[in-house]
């Protein structure tokens, strides 16, 4: 059995926001695996008639987790050089650096993070794209499905270019601390 850091902290808990927020940074840290090893061109390349490509998916997550966490809740979201309601999010222009884009989705996080360390789960935002608004909690288990949505597409666009598969690094890797029992 494969476990990691972040499996023994949510089952050792009942506080659902770190169980929640666990949950996430998981599924955040297997997008960002999903780039390891491979070179620009690779991150590039679109494997799917739509034109999905890794990067892509990380430029888009990192546009919906200020949207979802920043905007929704009231706090400053740095701008945007992209139109995220043009689909532009999904597709890295040429003049956009892998780099750049790494660094914008850590940035995201980040200012996702201090909104959940700062609010309760019960805490109301609205998002302004939506007519009604929903609690950090629902918040946190929609970013949950984002993201875990993403990081399967990113699965198998990984596959498609070098043959890697896998929802987290392989067991013993000393970057994650993952064991095998």
């Amino acid at each position: 059995m494969t476990t990691s850091a972040a499996d023994g902290a949510a089952g050792d808990t009942t506080d659902e926001k770190h169980i929640l927020h666990t949950s996430l940074d998981r599924h955040r840290d297997a997008v960002l695996w999903k780039l390891e090893g491979l070179d620009d061109e690779q991150l590039r390349r679109p494997l799917t008639p739509s034109g999905t490509t890794l990067l892509g998916l990380v430029k888009h997550l990192g546009s919906v987790e200020y949207g979802w966490f920043v905007e929704t809740f009231g706090r400053e979201a740095e701008p945007l050089w992209f139109d995220p309601y043009q689909d532009e999010d999904m597709r890295v222009a040429p003049g956009e650096t892998t780099e750049r884009i790494v660094a914008f989705y850590g940035r995201a996080r980040a200012a996702a993070d201090r909104t959940i360390t700062e609010l309760s789960l019960d805490a109301q935002g609205r998002p302004p794209w939506r007519d009604r608004s929903v609690s950090l909690r629902w918040t946190l288990v929609h970013m949950i499905e984002e993201t875990a949505r993403h990081a399967g597409h990113m699965d198998i666009l990984r596959e498609l270019i070098d043959g890697a598969t896998g929802d987290h690094r392989p067991a013993g890797d000393p970057v994650t601390g993952q064991v095998t029992d």
